[in-house]
């Protein structure tokens, strides 16, 4: 058991949500890849119409659009991440917040490509907006001395 580490007792333990995330945005990359050569080949579509915006294919514009909601608060994520590690402050319960960011961002993604229950996906987009403000939270209060 000592040679398996500790995910939340080392500062360092916030790099795997970073991992996890990276693997669901490979996997997302391979969906939208498949899908679209998928329609290449099913329809009158043509890939080089992925060019031109809006021109997605129905059947990876689910996959596509949830690709690129990843990014619109990827970088809020990864920018803290890198601050926490500078500073030294990733502990148990900004890595614990980290995992719900990264849980909520997997769900997330089942909700959007496998339904059409918009309702659904903006409370799961909760999860991540709650997780990653609470972790901000946690950060500068503790960089402004607010708490130890």
């Amino acid at each position: 058991m000592d040679s398996i580490p500790n995910l939340f007792d080392n500062p360092f333990g916030i790099l795997w949500p970073v991992v996890a995330h990276l693997a669901l945005l490979q996997f997302l990359f391979l969906m939208v890849s498949i899908r679209r050569q998928q329609a290449a080949r099913q329809s009158d579509f043509h890939i080089d119409e992925l060019a031109h915006a809006g021109l997605e294919p129905e059947i990876s514009r689910r996959w596509a659009r949830n690709l690129d909601n990843q990014f619109q608060v990827l970088m809020l994520f990864c920018v803290l991440v890198a601050m926490l590690l500078a500073v030294g402050v990733a502990g148990v319960m900004q890595i614990t917040l980290a995992w719900f960011f990264v849980a909520g961002r997997f769900l997330h993604t089942a909700v959007q490509t496998q339904t059409d229950n918009v309702a659904l996906r903006g409370k799961v987009f909760m999860i991540n907006y709650f997780a990653l403000s609470m972790i901000w939270l946690l950060f500068l209060a503790r960089s402004f001395g607010w708490i130890h």
